[in-house]
């Protein structure tokens, strides 16, 4: 017999409510409010925008996307989670949007949500992004998405239509992008919250390859969370998505790397073992469909890369026209193009893991100097035979022989003493040894 959202929704607001009740903060203790905006571009779907700006953001401030659960709303996930007491520690802004229709779902089932400039919930989503980054100068490589049930089903599907405009997603308790389609107007889909829906890793990938046609540019990182006794939308999906996010980010489904960040939940890295790799998995033993748990979106920051950032003044209020740039806007982030004069020592660590003809290479770069680099190129020579697929933390350049890599725009400063992580795929044919021949801004670097 098929389930309604009014039964499903039922369940999953009481178990929210639970863990909003009795393991998450209250809202944020800070003198930035909350506020609805109106009027910020195509909205088909009539949703609603809520804003927290907090008193102090970071220079040229990321943008985090926080999606609501069945039967909630932007306002009572703003009180009921932590990010926007993570806001006012690290400077972002957080968009919080509601979903208007009977039951306060978001659509994640139809032809028209599941498809770039569809004509459904993701593109009034988008219009709101694009609303913030104009009127407040976000960095438009730092826009994340994170949400639970319902929103952590949109942030899949967030991360397959709109490649082009989300870094990287956190889902709690979701299911993979395109697992909910339906067609018969019901707008659920039994099997896949069930868990019985399973595909192979290219049908799945394929799936959010067709929901925008010709793309060819970077794909956002995932990461996903899931209770493996949840029983709204029943564990196999965790898998699933497992299964999907490897493949359209291209790297293996064996986890480079396993861990235990609290008892009882097991953490897997897909690509690289770094807190930004390019997929990383969340299982909770024992866990329900009560997410996100107490500290966990302290973790969606930290694989969002948000908590390496720091406040600097007093936000300033934005002009009046949302084509213009607020009051006090940021300077531009440092070049990518052209690494500084050299900075002097450095050293390099490399960790490979490699399989049959490919290979992946985490690089940790220190600063071993006495003055802070701002803006980096990280040059080192590949091993005969390797070819540089894809990267993350940096942008590389050429994909062989001898490589430069340069810093995104959200890491491109290193303190005496700091380091930064930044890793890539890469094809061989035999050597899959590490790399050779470190330099920093033109200054050699030791290989730790």
């Amino acid at each position: 017999m098929r389930r309604t959202w009014r039964t499903l929704l039922a369940g999953a607001a009481a178990a929210v409510a639970i863990a909003a009740g009795l393991t998450l903060p209250a809202g944020p203790a800070a003198a930035a409010s909350l506020q609805e905006v109106t009027g910020f571009g195509t909205n088909p779907t009539n949703l609603r925008m809520h804003l927290y700006v907090p008193d102090r953001l970071a220079a040229k401030p990321a943008l985090l996307v926080a999606v609501h659960y069945c039967t909630g709303s932007g306002p009572a996930f703003y009180s009921g989670t932590e990010f926007a007491s993570l806001a006012n520690q690290y400077g972002f802004i957080v968009v919080y949007p509601s979903a208007t229709r009977s039951g306060n779902c978001f659509d994640v089932s139809t032809a028209g949500a599941l498809s770039h400039n569809g004509n459904s919930d993701p593109a009034g989503i988008v219009s709101m992004v694009r609303y913030v980054q104009q009127r407040y100068g976000t960095d438009a490589d730092r826009t994340f998405v994170t949400g639970a049930s319902s929103g952590a089903m949109t942030t899949n599907v967030l991360l397959g239509d709109y490649p082009d405009v989300f870094a990287a997603g956190a889902a709690f308790a979701g299911v993979p992008f395109g697992c909910f389609a339906t067609t018969d107007g019901s707008m659920w889909n039994s099997a896949c919250a069930q868990g019985q829906i399973s595909r192979t890793p290219q049908a799945w990938g394929d799936l959010v390859r067709a929901a925008y046609p010709g793309y060819t540019g970077r794909r956002p990182r995932m990461q996903v969370f899931h209770g493996t006794n949840d029983d709204t939308l029943r564990y196999p999906n965790f898998g699933e998505q497992i299964k999907q996010w490897t493949n359209v980010l291209g790297v293996s489904q064996t986890p480079v790397a396993t861990d235990t960040p609290q008892a009882g939940w097991t953490r897997t890295r897909y690509g690289a073992n770094s807190a930004q790799a390019p997929v990383e998995g969340i299982s909770v033993a024992g866990g329900t469909h009560s997410m996100p748990m107490s500290g966990m979106a302290r973790m969606a920051i930290t694989f969002f890369g948000l908590d390496s950032t720091t406040p600097g003044s007093p936000s300033a209020s934005p002009s009046a026209s949302p084509s213009s740039s607020p009051s006090g806007s940021p300077s531009a982030s440092p070049s990518t193009s052209t690494p500084p004069p050299p900075t002097g020592a450095c050293s390099v660590r490399a960790s490979v893991s490699a399989w049959n003809t490919g290979l992946t290479t985490n690089l940790t770069l220190t600063n071993t100097g006495t003055s802070t680099v701002s803006g980096w190129g990280l040059a080192f020579t590949l091993p005969s035979g390797q070819s540089i697929t894809s990267g993350w933390n940096a942008t590389y350049s050429p994909t062989s022989g001898q490589v430069t890599a340069r810093n995104a725009a959200y890491n491109g400063t290193v303190a005496p003493g700091a380091s930064v992580t930044l890793g890539y795929q890469a094809t061989h044919t035999g050597n899959a040894g590490a790399p050779s021949g470190y330099a920093l801004n033109g200054a050699a670097c030791t290989a730790a």
